[in-house]
């Protein structure tokens, strides 16, 4: 990428102005780069400022400097060097320079910390002086100035004075802010001249010259800078800035507080205020003979500062007046600039419309009095209007009254009950109101009354209008109008309950007063997207409302028809009972009941750890609070028929978890349960059940054809079986012959595609129960998470067809609906804690072991070479002792242990697997998956490059380390993946197993199993260290029934004496009696 500094930002820039400018712009992130064209140089980017300006760039590839620069502000044009929107620009682009390495997964050196340090230090140093410039004292003033034709135009303009101890006129404002914007000085006197460098302006005036700044960019713009004319009003004459329209609005909110000097038509005024008051104008109003005579008292003088009148001058003060005042002084102040005249009469027949439409609006323009000999003339009462609905026929009729005192007027028919003497008051804007809402309702007037009689507005006006008119008068109904119903969500009736007989949740859902025959025409109604349903007696049943939509949706994923409805007891699976709470929780809850059963159903699932279910006594001081609550979780779907899937986060004990289960319910189920796990795990249930569980059976399905039809006749009299997932499928035809206490699959993901023959086999399966176990339930597609949940609840989530329409191919484009119906049906089956959850209860440091089987190839070799380096070991120690026999006895031992590994690390075009490479592999995909990252120790170099050349086919990042790593590069690595660079870290024990810190990691796989433990604990150390702020998970790899399985128990056998005492794995083998070393090399 282009090497940008600073140096050469400042460079570009024609003073330390521009330049600080540019970076504070950059810092508020006002840069917005819109294209950057790598191959070419090209960059174009929007700069916000006072306004939005575009930038384009072209910098050279090769020699990393600024080719050409273009910007569209005024300044760019007017002068030389680069503006501040361009410095901003390169600064976002150093910014941004690193992207393309962190994309390449290339490591890049910080080179630049000193002049970052540099650059720091320069921005608050320069803002610091300027903290301590000389503040300047400012004095405004607003003149009013005479313009237009016959300069009858008033146009208010800003001047202002600057200085220190003395006041100087301004005599150029545009030419003060043009000396601001490129650091140059002004002379106002001898003993005044403005520097940028050494003046700064006080807080509160701050906002004026940005005020001001702002209509100089205006400015230019009209000048055509841009590259057109502009014909009309400069806003910069001479010592003034005119402040036309809304500009002077905003000026004058900014100067709201503070004092202003006002110069009007010659006349001076200081320390004018502003003030929030309307204007004091006065009206009366008397008889004269039978007219009305209106006097308005306006002040003389008032000059409008605004165009709509919002600021008024008068006298010495602004008045900042209120919109009622502005809106209905107005004709009157127009009248008097016009005609000159204060007074207007008002004939006899004028009368009635100046007491109903003007005499309420002049109350709202200023004071209002009536003299002696008018008021006898005025009837004014409170509106009370009345409005009286009835029902004739298919059509509903209205009559209105509006009511004043004494007086009863209709507005339709002229029954006005009025005396000619005294003239009614009357509210007409109240009254407008009222008569608009029926226009709206769709009323019609016909000989005597009006009336609607389309369903639809019908509907809309009991359902919508009635309630408004309600706020605004009184509203009487007839009996025949109050048959009408509107059958709201207060009718709905609704239950869940479980019945405990039968085992299954009985729903129900009614209407209060609608016939059940009916239910299924109104859903069809709701799904035809009708408003409403119209019954035969008039009534409504509104559609529109949230209720019966989300019954109707609740149905629908429920795989529900209309027809159902009839019934009045839906038979429902009880496995439905969590979705069916948390849908139901979203009605209104008065007319939903759910019975005892049901809630403890809810509540148990909800809240396992409240349940009475008893860990194992054996198991007790063991398993942490929340592999308990996970236990009693396991234990509550089963109690109630139930399956789930245990998602928790990798090394948080869901084998533990689930063999706490499997042991409480020996006793009370009497049948074997099933395990089906990936084949390199399979001998580490047993080894986990043995450790956890030794007084459960536990029997594994390995071996030959023969062989596991032998074990599987056993089945009957253990309580655990084992196998895997290739066995099962070639075993289904004996195992679906079977029933099982539960089937428990590990690693589910396993069966993720529903119609691989892993899931169709594991489907076959009969058992009281169903669990899946997996940190990953979903890796590509929700079809995943359907496939596991069909083995564990047969239905639940539909057919897969259905799946994929309601959920699937919604979630997918994007329908957030459809996200939150799914996460309703399978949030209380899958239980996923992570270890960040609960890492108060996780030791720093949690180690486990993981063994795997020999592949049927490796086991050969590995049994032919034990057979062989058997006997030489016997003839060597027979002939020579067992001190001169060691260095054999070790060639020996390393061999076995390559084998382990992978028989390739010495045997050249072996092609028949590794069972631990394979096991290594499915565990890095699921800690990649689960987002962790990863140390992978080996004593042995060329198994670290069989696992590198395995990560590059998985395309899974990795760095590597060995001995001949140079010094420099290991440095830079460590950095880089304590960064968050790569999935994973191979390192050569002996190479990296000191010195290296490298907490970017959380978890650590030793390979293959050293010696002595006390160089894999410096080894785990790596991650296990000051500055690790996750639990490390350490796991130790070996493989079943081998040296390694030996190593590892003799190791444990005498860990105390090897912690303490040696140093190396050869003086581990030195110190071996002669009985352990042919312990080793037993079959």
């Amino acid at each position: 990428m282009f090497n940008i500094t600073k140096s050469k930002i400042k460079k570009l820039c024609t003073n330390s102005n521009t330049f600080f400018k540019g970076y504070e712009y950059y810092l508020e992130g006002r840069v917005k780069i819109v294209d950057i064209d790598i191959r070419d140089g090209l960059i174009s980017a929007v700069v916000s400022g006072g306004q939005e300006y575009e930038v384009i760039l072209e910098l050279s590839y090769n020699d990393d400097e600024v080719e050409y620069a273009q910007c569209e502000c005024p300044a760019y044009a007017e002068y030389p060097g680069y503006c501040k929107h361009i410095a901003a620009v390169l600064f976002q682009l150093m910014e941004m320079e690193d992207i393309p390495y962190q994309r390449k997964n290339q490591i890049k050196v910080d080179d630049s910390r000193n002049q970052l340090a540099d650059e720091i230090i320069d921005f608050f140093d320069y803002n610091l002086n300027r903290a301590h410039n000389e503040r300047l004292e400012m004095e405004l003033t607003l003149e009013l100035l005479s313009e237009g034709y016959n300069e009858r135009e008033i146009t208010p303009a800003l001047s202002m004075k600057l200085g220190t101890q003395k006041l100087y006129s301004v005599k150029s404002i545009k030419g003060l802010l043009k000396a601001m914007e490129n650091y140059e000085t002004i002379e106002f006197g001898k003993n005044f001249t403005f520097n940028p460098e050494r003046h700064s302006f006080k807080d509160e005036d701050e906002a004026i010259i940005e005020f001001l700044e702002e209509l100089y960019e205006m400015d230019k713009m009209m000048a055509g800078d841009y590259g057109f004319g502009y014909i009309g009003k400069r806003l910069f004459k001479g010592k003034y800035v005119l402040l036309p329209d809304r500009t002077a609005e905003r000026f004058l909110r900014l100067v709201e507080n503070r004092p202003l000097k006002v110069i009007a038509f010659g006349d001076k005024y200081d320390n004018v205020k502003i003030i929030k008051e309307d204007l004091p104008v006065k009206f009366s109003l008397k008889k004269d003979n039978s007219d009305l005579l209106l006097n308005a008292d306006i002040p003389a003088g008032i000059i409008p500062l605004t165009v709509d009148g919002k600021y008024m001058f008068l006298n010495g003060v602004i008045y900042n007046i209120s919109k009622s005042q502005r809106k209905n002084l107005a004709p009157f102040y127009s009248m008097l600039a016009r005609y000159g005249s204060s007074n207007i009469r008002f004939s006899e027949d004028q009368r009635e419309k100046f007491v109903s439409l003007i005499m309420p609006n002049i109350k709202r323009a200023g004071e209002f009095s009536i003299d002696k000999s008018a008021e006898g003339m005025f009837y004014e009462k409170p509106l009370e209007a009345r409005v009286y609905i009835d029902k004739a026929g298919k059509r509903v009729t209205v009559s209105v009254n509006f009511i004043y005192g004494e007086y009863n007027i209709d507005p339709f028919y002229g029954k006005n009950e009025l005396n000619s003497s005294r003239i009614v008051v009357r509210d007409r804007e109240g009254e407008k109101r009222i008569m608009d809402l029926l226009e709206d309702s769709g009323f019609k007037v016909g000989r005597d009354t009006l009336y609607i009689e389309d369903d639809e507005r019908i509907y809309d006006f009991i359902t919508h209008y009635v309630p408004i008119l309600q706020e605004m008068c009184e509203v009487y109904y007839s009996d025949e109008f109050k048959k009408i119903k509107i059958y709201d969500s207060s009718y709905y009736r609704s239950s869940i309950r479980l019945n405990e007989e039968t085992d299954l949740l009985e729903f129900s859902f009614s209407i209060e007063g609608i016939d059940r025959k009916s239910l299924p025409d109104i859903f069809n109604s709701l799904k035809q997207k009708k408003k409403f349903y119209h019954l035969e007696d008039g009534s409504f049943i509104p559609l529109d409302s949230e209720g019966l939509g989300k019954v109707s949706d609740m149905m629908e994923s429920l795989g529900l028809k209309e027809s159902d409805l009839e019934k009045e007891i839906i038979d429902l699976p009880k496995f439905k009972a969590m979705y069916m709470d948390e849908k139901l929780r979203e009605f209104e809850s008065g007319y939903i009941e759910r019975n005892i059963a049901f809630k403890r159903l809810v509540e148990s699932i909800k809240e396992p750890r409240d349940t009475d279910f008893k860990v194992p006594d054996s198991l007790k001081n063991i398993m942490r609070s929340y592999q308990i609550t996970g236990f009693k979780w396991l234990k509550t779907l089963a109690s109630y028929g139930l399956g789930g899937i245990l998602a928790d986060d990798m090394g948080l004990g869901k084998t533990l978890q689930t063999i706490a289960f499997i042991q409480s319910e020996v006793e009370s189920v009497k049948l074997p349960s099933l395990v089906v796990c990936p084949t390199s795990l399979v001998y580490n249930w047993e080894s986990e059940i043995q450790k956890f569980a030794p007084s459960l059976k536990a029997l594994v399905i390995s071996g030959g054809k023969r062989q596991r039809e032998e074990q599987i006749k056993e089945i009957p009299g253990v309580d655990v079986v084992i196998t895997s997932y290739p066995l099962i499928r070639r075993d289904i035809e004996h195992y679906r012959k079977m029933e099982f206490g539960y089937c428990i699959l590990d690693e589910a993901q396993h069966i993720k595609n529903p119609n691989s023959i892993n899931a169709k086999s594991v489907k076959e399966i009969r058992a009281k129960g169903y669990f899946a176990l997996t940190g990953t339930p979903i890796e590509n597609n929700l079809t995943e998470l359907w496939s596991i949940f069909d083995f564990l609840m047969p239905g639940y989530l539909l057919s897969h067809q259905k799946f994929l329409e309601r959920f699937e191919r919604p979630i997918a484009s994007g329908d957030k609906n459809a996200l939150e119906d799914l996460n309703k049906h399978v949030k209380p089956f899958i239980l996923r804690r992570l270890k960040k959850d609960v890492l108060k209860e996780l030791p720093p440091k949690i180690e486990s072991l993981l063994s795997a089987e020999l592949t049927e190839g490796q086991k050969k070799i590995y049994l032919a070479y034990l057979e062989q380096i058997k006997g030489q070991i016997e003839n060597k120690i027979r002939e020579d002792g067992l001190e001169k026999s060691y260095i054999q006895i070790l060639a020996g031992l390393t061999r076995l242990r390559q084998i382990c590994c992978h028989p390739s690390l010495f045997i050249e075009n072996y092609n028949e697997g590794s069972g631990k490479m394979d096991m290594l592999m499915e565990l890095l995909e699921e800690l990649r998956e689960g987002g962790h990252r990863v140390l992978l120790f080996s004593q042995f170099t060329g198994a670290l490059k069989l696992i590198k050349e395995q990560l590059e086919r998985e395309k899974i990042s990795y760095f590597y380390l060995d001995g001949s790593t140079k010094a420099e590069d290991r440095e830079e690595m460590v950095r880089a993946f304590n960064q968050g660079f790569r999935d994973v870290f191979l390192i050569s024990l002996k190479a990296g197993g000191t010195g290296l810190n490298l907490t970017g990691a959380d978890t650590v796989i030793h390979f293959d199993p050293w010696w002595n433990p006390a160089v894999e604990e410096q080894a785990s150390d790596r991650a296990y260290r000051i500055g690790q702020k996750n639990s490390v998970q350490v796991m130790k790899l070996i493989t079943k029934g081998t040296i390694e399985e030996k190593i590892y128990n003799l190791q444990q056998k005498k860990k105390e004496l090897i912690n303490s005492v040696l140093q190396s794995g050869e003086n581990f083998i030195s110190k071996m009696t002669e009985e352990e070393i042919k312990e080793l090399f037993a079959i």
